[in-house]
């Protein structure tokens, strides 16, 4: 025989073989007597939102990834992944993920602010003022967190001066018993 054939030979034996599980030495110790036995794992979706409500958005985008694999890519997996990347600064892919989920529901209203929120992000205000309009229709104007978004897309679009960003380099040195100067950085 060959050696190429004598190589195939043995992949094919290998995939072959059945594994059987863990060895009883990596099986690991049995749970204590009146543990209950866990059958149905928490939402993602809800796992996800605590742990962007606790600022671990790694975490999360993988608690939301679960929860496409248990759900599906519905629009509210969708925006919540759009969420995730927005808060861990991929502001193209939660863009997309934000835009799939609007066109899989277009009356969610927490997709339509997201993607107001990352094209802001991205200076594209006057896009940004039209989608926060939308979505403060869809919610009837109850959330304070889309108002506050529509207020400042709007002032940023009418005087989008008066909102970029301080260049001024300055930094506060002490100089001794309550003494303070305001020096110029490089």
């Amino acid at each position: 025989m060959t050696p190429k054939i004598l190589i195939a030979a043995s992949f094919l034996l290998a995939a072959c073989q059945t594994t059987g599980g863990l060895s009883p030495v990596h099986e690991g110790f049995e749970a204590p007597a009146g543990t209950p036995e866990v059958t149905q794992a928490v939402d993602g979706l809800i796992v996800g939102h605590r742990l962007m409500a606790a600022g671990e958005f790694e975490l999360a985008l993988r608690a939301y990834y679960r929860a496409a694999g248990e759900k599906g890519l519905n629009a509210d997996v969708l925006s919540a992944l759009g969420s995730a990347n927005l808060r861990l600064g991929r502001l193209g892919q939660a863009e997309k993920l934000l835009r799939d989920a609007i066109k899989q529901d277009q009356k969610f209203p927490p997709a339509w602010n997201n993607l107001g929120v990352v094209l802001m992000e991205q200076n594209n205000t006057g896009e940004a003022r039209l989608v926060f309009q939308t979505a403060f229709a869809l919610d009837s104007g109850g959330s304070d967190q889309i108002r506050e978004n529509l207020r400042l897309a709007i002032a940023k679009s009418e005087n989008p001066a008066y909102y970029e960003a301080n260049n001024d380099n300055f930094e506060l040195v002490r100089r001794g018993d309550g003494q303070y100067l305001l020096l110029s950085t490089p």
